[in-house]
């Protein structure tokens, strides 16, 4: 199975936004912007909410249905391992190798000799094309890279077997992910991966490196653009250098994770995938659950109520809510509000802290990103938030689509 160049991740925590999310991207293929979904949930996310692989596989295929989508479109078991991929078999078309706790730990001694030996080409002067500065790489180099990376990528290589044994050879797609970790890796790093992806007979079609500064949930780059933008220029030339010279896919392209809301970044992104002719696929993982508290608040009403509700109930449990994300949220606890301020607020100051306008001097980044890890709050209400997404549907679905299409897929694919 070959992805299309283009693709846009999208998760949908509560699993009622399926037809909203394809309907954005409908009207962006309408626009000549050939972009494809992929729907994402992880393993986590399923067990707090309750829900299982196949009913993304369901809300997927129902989506498409409902608007005669005719193009490709895929089913992503997100973050997966060897302890969590059997759910996943059946529903899902596109796996992502999740392999970031293995990073920083090291292979054998001998497994990591063994690759320095194989892959002496990769030491010495390396020319690039597309990449004007000199990279020397030392056999010292090469083997702290081993050190870092390649127990990670043979346990990728036993969880891609598990799949292909299961699934059959050419019957999925697959991304290797090593973004939620604190190691970023350099163009340098990133070509030795993709050395040991070939190695382990990988065919992996979007790689998801880490990337210099904060990728932080639900909210802008924190970094130095500039920066950011010689790696993610440098990373677009390696990858082509590696498909040639390791034999990988015609079709790999990078991956970015955490992707929502990097809004300073797209205009860098969407400039050099052009330069490049190359693929993209983009996350914006938990930007429809935003959307959804959003719409609730917008609504008033009871789904105002719950709006506040949510935060009520996350706060005392600030520290269990954040700790699985914490590589990927950055909070300040003094800039959140106190329940009592928030359950003085009316829709539109409720609304003005939660959506991401950095001309909103209401704008708090820091209530964003906590309200993105409390999903968990809003599935322990259990039918009464769902009940609540199906009173305001219109209002959600709308606040969804605009979110994704012009806010997203326009900026980074257009």
């Amino acid at each position: 199975m070959k992805i299309v160049p283009y693709t846009i991740g999208m998760g949908d925590r509560f699993s009622h936004e399926g037809i909203a999310q394809l309907s954005a991207v409908a009207q962006a293929r309408a626009a000549g912007i050939a972009v494809n979904p992929v729907w994402n949930k992880s393993h986590r996310e399923h067990t707090i909410i309750g829900t299982k692989p196949d009913d993304v596989r369901a809300e997927a295929d129902a989506a498409v249905k409902a608007l005669n989508w005719t193009g490709a479109y895929y089913v992503d078991a997100d973050h997966i391992g060897l302890k969590t991929v059997d759910s996943f078999l059946a529903g899902s078309n596109f796996f992502t190798l999740d392999v970031a706790d293995f990073s920083g730990q090291p292979a054998t001694d001998e497994e990591i000799a063994s690759f320095v030996e194989r892959n002496a080409k990769l030491t010495g002067v390396l020319q690039i094309p597309g990449i004007d500065e000199k990279i020397e790489v030392s056999k010292e180099q090469l083997t702290g890279i081993a050190k870092k990376f390649l127990l990670a990528i043979l346990e990728a290589g036993k969880i891609y077997r598990y799949v292909e044994e299961k699934k059959g050879k050419g019957n999925f797609v697959v991304e290797v992910s090593v973004d939620e970790t604190d190691l970023p890796q350099t163009p340098v790093d990133l070509l030795v991966i993709l050395a040991m992806i070939a190695e382990q007979g990988i065919p992996a079609q979007t790689i998801a490196p880490k990337f210099t500064g904060r990728f932080n949930k639900g909210v802008d780059y924190v970094g130095d653009p500039a920066q950011f933008e010689k790696e993610f220029d440098q990373d677009l030339a390696v990858i082509a250098y590696a498909v040639k010279e390791f034999g990988l896919p015609e079709t790999l392209k990078l991956s970015v994770h955490s992707g929502s809301d990097k809004f300073s970044l797209y205009p860098i992104i969407n400039k050099l995938v052009k330069k490049h002719g190359s693929g993209l696929h983009v996350k914006t993982a938990g930007t429809t659950w935003l959307e959804e508290v959003i719409g609730l608040a917008e609504a008033g009403g009871e789904g105002l109520v719950i709006a506040k509700e949510i935060y009520r109930l996350a706060l005392p449990r600030y520290e269990e809510l954040v700790k699985p994300y914490a590589p990927v949220v950055d909070i300040d606890q003094a800039k959140l509000p106190t329940v009592g301020e928030v359950e003085g607020w009316d829709s539109a100051a409720y609304v003005a802290a939660l959506r991401h306008d950095a001309s909103e001097k209401a704008y708090n980044l820091h209530f964003r990103q906590f309200i993105h890890v409390s999903f968990r709050i809003a599935a322990e209400l259990g039918a009464r938030y769902t009940d609540a997404l199906k009173a305001n549907a219109e209002i959600i679905a709308r606040n969804v689509t605009y979110n994704l299409l012009e806010r997203h897929i326009k900026p980074i694919f257009q």
